[in-house]
């Protein structure tokens, strides 16, 4: 950011499924030489919803970077990873509140993300693999702790989806948000050590 001469920082994020996170074992991306597609439009994603959660002017010249790392894949490994990159994010922060390297803390607002979809006509909230894979639509939501969308991504697979059913879905989707939100305000809230 000093070399582009803007003023503040910089937040970043990188995404990886490790070997044994799914049935079958996953080469790691280094071995193949670079990160498979799916996985930099996902850490792309996790950094555009962190970066609405900060003012990077009140990071100072620095670069927050947060690692995701996949461990166990069940479905939802975005918005898991954007969920807990949140409560990182904020851990970071309070850290360098409480060493005093940052005078304020520049979070203007908590994020998480969830998945929901359609399933027989069902609506389903953090789907698993097989509910994902049989899902007919699927969503992820994005949001702020106040109700304002960050990103909304939504597909049928080979099906389509009727307004009423995309409104169930975002029902259903920030209800489970807001139990969310406060689990990662007990967390965030529990001493530093």
């Amino acid at each position: 950011m000093k070399d582009q001469k803007v003023s503040g920082g910089w937040l970043t994020t990188e995404y990886s499924m490790l070997p044994y996170s799914t049935l079958e074992r996953k080469a790691r991306d280094r071995a193949k030489g670079q990160a498979d597609g799916r996985s930099i439009e996902i850490q792309r994603l996790i950094g555009r919803v962190l970066r609405t959660a900060i003012d990077l002017g009140k990071v100072g010249p620095r670069t927050i970077m947060i690692d995701c790392d996949v461990l166990q894949a069940d479905g939802g490994t975005r918005t898991t990873s954007i969920t807990g990159a949140y409560i990182a994010l904020a851990l970071a922060i309070k850290r360098l509140c409480a060493d005093g390297k940052l005078v304020e803390s520049p979070l203007r607002s908590q994020v998480a993300a969830i998945s929901v979809g359609l399933n027989r006509g069902q609506v389903l909230l953090d789907l698993d693999y097989i509910e994902d894979k049989d899902a007919s639509v699927d969503m992820n939501l994005a949001m702020t702790s106040s109700g304002e969308f960050v990103e909304v991504q939504a597909g049928g697979e080979e099906s389509t989806f009727t307004p009423d059913e995309f409104s169930r879905m975002v029902a259903l989707g920030e209800k489970g948000l807001r139990e969310i939100f406060e689990l990662q305000r007990s967390v965030i809230a529990l001493p530093m050590d």
